[in-house]
């Protein structure tokens, strides 16, 4: 019995093994093999140069639009460019690994069915992502701000280093980095979209012409756009503002490009200064004046109470 068995192990074997040979030695088998390679070559050859072509036909349609009347800012070309560059990647890639997992003959409807149920399970248990990424899809087809705008959100200010589906990069002007889940995003305060307002505020002394000191500075003033190009018009003289304990405040206010108020306030004021000094008109300076209300030979109470005891 067991003699029969053993030996029917053995032919079982036997067969095997002349199946493995046979198909090793098949010549269809080698051509199938190199039928299926030359098609997964193929595949990836297509691949690049889809993603080639498709990357260049992006480019190209930004480049006719930047020649159209409807234009969108240079960041959000920027922005947009590169979300479409990568969503063509994505979509690429994922034919690809289709099409050669058909060419290996594996299953790739069950495949895509089994990856629907898993994300739609993960989907329920990652809805802070979905949120992001459905939040940061619209910050940029929204145009709410673009990669290089100065923006506010929450406490945090700075430029904006990077712009993705999920999260938001700002780089303060102190060199710290700020990464916002696009979800948690709710308020944001653009400063790069219109136009800045510069505000001045120059102290007169109370001895000079205040007439005479608005005349100097207005002239000055109509002529500091020729000097700075960051001046969307030239700055407008509005007046005394306060009245100081030892100045007059007058104040000044200047249109800028977008975020240049900063620098072009530093200087309207130099240019200021210097005009005020070249016509003489002076700058207040902190001022004490002391009055005595006693006469240097009058002794204060305390001190002739001091002298009676000193006597004793």
């Amino acid at each position: 019995m067991s003699a029969t068995k053993n030996e029917v192990e053995e032919t079982i074997k036997t067969i095997k093994q002349n199946e493995t040979v046979d198909k090793l030695i098949d010549n269809e088998f080698w051509m199938a093999i190199g039928s299926g390679a030359l098609k997964i070559a193929a595949i990836m050859v297509i691949t690049y140069l889809a993603l080639r072509l498709g990357k260049s036909a992006i480019r190209n349609v930004f480049k006719v639009r930047s020649r159209s009347p409807l234009k969108f800012t240079e960041r959000r070309e920027a922005t947009l460019l590169k979300l479409l560059e990568n969503v063509l990647t994505y979509v690429i890639y994922f034919i690809s690994l289709m099409t050669i997992l058909s060419t290996l003959e594996i299953d790739v409807k069950g495949l895509i069915a089994g990856a629907g149920i898993v994300g739609l399970a993960v989907g329920f248990g990652a809805q802070n992502l979905v949120r992001d990424i459905i939040t940061g899809f619209f910050i940029i087809f929204e145009d709410q701000f673009s990669v290089g705008d100065y923006v506010r959100i929450g406490s945090a200010e700075g430029t904006v280093e990077e712009i993705g589906l999920r999260t938001t990069k700002i780089k303060s002007w102190t060199g710290e980095l700020h990464i916002f889940p696009n979800g948690n995003i709710t308020e944001v305060t653009n400063f790069s979209i219109h136009n800045s307002i510069a505000v001045v505020d120059v102290s007169i002394a109370y001895e000079e012409n205040i007439e005479e000191a608005e005349k100097v500075m207005q002239e000055l003033l109509l002529n500091l756009p020729q000097k700075y190009e960051d001046l969307v018009n030239p700055p407008e003289l509005l007046g005394v503002q306060t009245l100081g304990a030892s100045d007059v405040v007058v104040r000044i206010v200047a249109e800028t490009v977008p975020m240049r108020h900063w620098y072009m306030a530093r200087m309207i004021r130099k240019e200021v200064k210097l005009c005020l000094d070249e016509h003489g008109i002076e700058i207040p300076f902190p001022r004490m004046v002391m009055y005595s209300r006693k006469d240097e030979e009058e002794i204060h109470p305390s001190e002739e109470k001091q002298r009676k005891l000193e006597s004793e």
